[in-house]
């Protein structure tokens, strides 16, 4: 097939939908399919070990992007279309919600990476998931991410065809051959005693940094050696209200005294994030919607082996089982967190268990898996009357 993938970001932009669809691009291609990428105008040229052909020509993701899209599809003579639908990394643009009507020499399928609306104008209100639905409603074919987005847009009788495909780690483990954590973590400031309790992502309202930070200040006062690894970049490309986010982080962190408590790598490459994740006894993810397999930061925790700390799912997960793959507790508790954190840091082989549990399980979310489940999903789309 001739795939052709829309995103609002890609790298060498820093962003989880942009990554999601690289990975993608690459399975697709390697089952012998070639992938097409129209994408923002920040994204680089492929480079050698990217093979899909990227064309980064959106601007402003304005109304006159579309004409353009129009043209690269015609162009590229494609059999299917799949947006990758996040409302902030098309910069909150209305036009994508009816793209699907536009795009006549396609089929579109649209993976929804979440059902967060858009902000359309002020007092919008429920306009703005209808604009979501508008986009489902006139897709060929709908991608979720997660049970709890499947539910929803299932209660949705006009949308015509849904699949629910997860999403992979965008970081595979790939630690060098000569790899010593004790030499890493001293690298980074660490004690040998110190328990390094990670967190990987951009810094957003949803994932419960001041959790963790209010967290990190009760262990503390309890005399547990806690420092806290900040890995990976703090807002990314796409949503400028992480940038507002992390000013009150910051004020936080100097708020609880925390500043010599906490290493923050920047953003960095996946071998690095890697070693990161390595260096870490405990991986904190205390989402304030609940944990969730749309989470590119669980699914990059699950291949490393992390020994996690989440919250409790909003909608039924069963493939994460308490204390046999993560530590549960409820959001927005920092004290409920400073005890889990307590708590596994005083048990090194449950925490050894549970990270071999959920490296185990990552192996279901393996791109090759995920890759062959989108194009069994594209072949059903092109053999279905429109």
């Amino acid at each position: 097939m001739r795939i052709g993938q829309i995103t609002g970001e890609y790298p060498p932009m820093q962003g989880g939908v942009g990554a999601f669809t690289q990975e993608l691009a690459r399975a697709l291609i390697a089952l012998g399919h070639e992938v097409y990428v129209f994408t923002d105008h920040r994204a680089a040229p492929p480079a050698t070990s990217d093979p899909a052909q990227v064309t980064a020509d959106a601007h402003s993701w304005g109304w006159g992007t579309l004409s353009r899209i129009r043209r690269w599809a015609q162009a590229q003579k494609l059999d299917i279309v799949n947006i990758q639908y996040q409302a902030a990394a098309f910069n909150m643009a209305a036009f994508i919600h009816i793209l699907p009507l536009r795009l006549d020499s396609a089929r579109v399928v649209t993976t929804f990476h979440d059902l967060l609306v858009p902000y359309l104008f002020p007092k919008a209100g429920p306009l703005r998931y209808q604009a979501v639905l508008t986009l489902a409603r006139s897709s060929d074919g709908v991608i979720v991410t997660n049970r709890g987005d499947e539910g929803r847009l299932a209660s949705e009788k006009t949308v015509a065809s849904l699949r629910h495909i997860p999403i992979g780690s965008n970081i595979r483990p790939e630690l060098a051959p000569d790899y010593n954590r004790s030499v890493w973590r001293a690298a980074l400031g660490f004690q040998p005693d110190d328990v390094v309790v990670g967190y990987f992502g951009f810094l957003n309202a949803s994932k419960g940094i001041d959790t963790l930070l209010q967290a990190l200040r009760i262990t503390r006062n309890n005399n547990l050696p806690a420092k806290l690894l900040m890995i990976g970049g703090r807002t990314g490309t796409s949503d400028p209200a992480n940038i507002v986010y992390a000013r009150e982080v910051d004020a936080m962190v100097e708020d609880l005294d925390l500043h010599d408590h906490i290493r923050w790598t920047g953003f960095v490459d996946s071998a690095a994030v890697s070693g990161h994740l390595a260096a870490c006894d405990i991986l904190a993810l205390p989402f304030r919607d609940g944990v969730s397999f749309r989470r590119g930061s669980l699914m990059a925790a699950l291949a490393h082996g992390c020994a996690i700390i989440t919250t409790h799912p909003q909608v039924d997960v069963p493939e994460l089982v308490e204390d046999v793959h993560v530590r549960l507790i409820p959001p927005d508790s920092p004290t409920a967190l400073a005890i889990a954190i307590e708590d596994l840091a005083d048990n090194p082989e449950l925490r050894e268990e549970m990270g071999r549990n959920v490296r185990a399980l990552s192996a279901h979310f393996a791109w090759e898996a995920i890759a062959a489940q989108t194009a069994a999903y594209y072949a059903e789309i092109l053999d279905t009357p429109r």
